[in-house]
């Protein structure tokens, strides 16, 4: 279970940096680039959640499912500056 959640984890970090990146190319200053940051760290979240309840339901162990969750929620608070400093920039 906990390889599948870090391997899940890992996964959206890494389109979110394939997102970032695409942002942060010179001359592609996109705030829709910005915008897809936090929402693909989002929707993993989401994501994360819902693998949390399924695994619960079947009684197996669900709290490195919640973990990894919180993790990326967390992470998306802290991108949320992304497409603010997109729109000033613009």
């Amino acid at each position: 279970m906990f390889r599948a959640a870090v391997t899940y984890v890992v996964a959206v970090i890494a389109l979110a940096g394939i997102a970032f990146a695409l942002y942060a190319i010179p001359g592609g200053r996109s705030v829709y680039a910005a915008v897809l940051v936090p929402v693909i760290l989002f929707a993993g979240g989401v994501g994360a959640f819902i693998k949390t309840y399924r695994v619960w339901k079947v009684g197996g162990t669900w709290p490195i499912w919640q973990g990894a969750g919180w993790f990326l929620l967390a992470l998306f608070l802290v991108c949320l500056s992304i497409p603010g400093s997109a729109a000033l920039a613009s």
